[in-house]
């Protein structure tokens, strides 16, 4: 069964950083498309970063500028959060799905069919 295992989450100050990591269990994740979601309480899922196999990659708005995704050679993804806000705290899942995703649904957690278990993201002010 392919397992998503995110790791890397914590309590941080606001201006702080962190960067968090997702172990795939199956080798050719690298033809995935991959992304972080984050979900807060009482709100909805929301796409952050996706990293499509080809290196394309879209962030939502509110990251642009602060957040990178990335992936290494032995295909883990990694978010890395710099000048992190109050509002970045949540849940914080990665995701992946083998099939090709118009613009649209990039950033849309209904895309994915595989979801990580989430780490938390804590930013005080």
């Amino acid at each position: 069964q392919v397992k998503l295992v995110e790791s890397g989450g914590g309590s941080v100050q606001a201006g702080g950083s962190l960067r968090l990591s997702c172990v795939a269990s199956r080798a050719d994740f690298h033809t995935y498309t991959m992304a972080w979601f984050r979900q807060a309480p009482g709100k909805e899922r929301e796409g952050v970063a996706v990293l499509e196999a080809d290196g394309e990659i879209t962030y939502a708005d509110s990251v642009k500028g602060r957040f990178t995704i990335s992936r290494d050679n032995a295909d883990n993804l990694h978010l890395q959060m710099n000048n992190l806000k109050p509002e970045d705290t949540a849940m914080y899942y990665c995701a992946a799905t083998s099939i090709f995703l118009d613009q649209w649904a990039k950033l849309v957690q209904g895309a994915y069919r595989l979801w990580g278990q989430g780490t938390q993201v804590t930013v005080s002010s």
